[in-house]
């Protein structure tokens, strides 16, 4: 697998579709940093460390619904392995005039585009979300 990040959002955008309530992805430490900020912000329950069925780390994601309807209705990755993003603070993109947010990796950790802009640094942007 040479994109994660690709690979978690992409299960998370299927199970959304699907309607599932939960969705198992490999664990990592990244992947648990962008999770953190995707619950931090409300557009996911949580998530927690399991084992999957093959014996190695995974994380169970616990997705979330409003009314029938997923609370992600868009999920992008923006910087891939081929062709990676970085921008500054300034620079940091407004997703949907401030209605989504931005995931951003910085030197002080992975944090939303309006954290970057308050903690003044900037970043590799993972993703964006709405």
């Amino acid at each position: 697998m040479n994109d994660p990040i690709a690979d978690m959002l992409t299960r998370i955008r299927n199970s959304q579709l699907r309607g599932k309530s939960t969705v198992i992805t490999p664990a990592s430490k990244l992947r648990a940093w962008v999770l953190d900020v995707l619950a931090d912000e409300g557009y996911i329950r949580g998530y927690e460390a399991t084992t999957g069925k093959d014996g190695h780390p995974a994380i169970e994601i616990s997705l979330k619904y409003y009314e029938g309807e997923p609370v992600i209705r868009e999920l992008k990755r923006v910087s891939k392995p081929g062709r990676r993003v970085y921008m500054g603070v300034n620079d940091i993109p407004v997703v949907r005039q401030g209605l989504g947010v931005s995931i951003v990796s910085t030197p002080k950790g992975v944090m939303s585009g309006a954290s970057a802009r308050a903690a003044n640094v900037g970043g590799e942007v993972l993703c964006t979300v709405f």
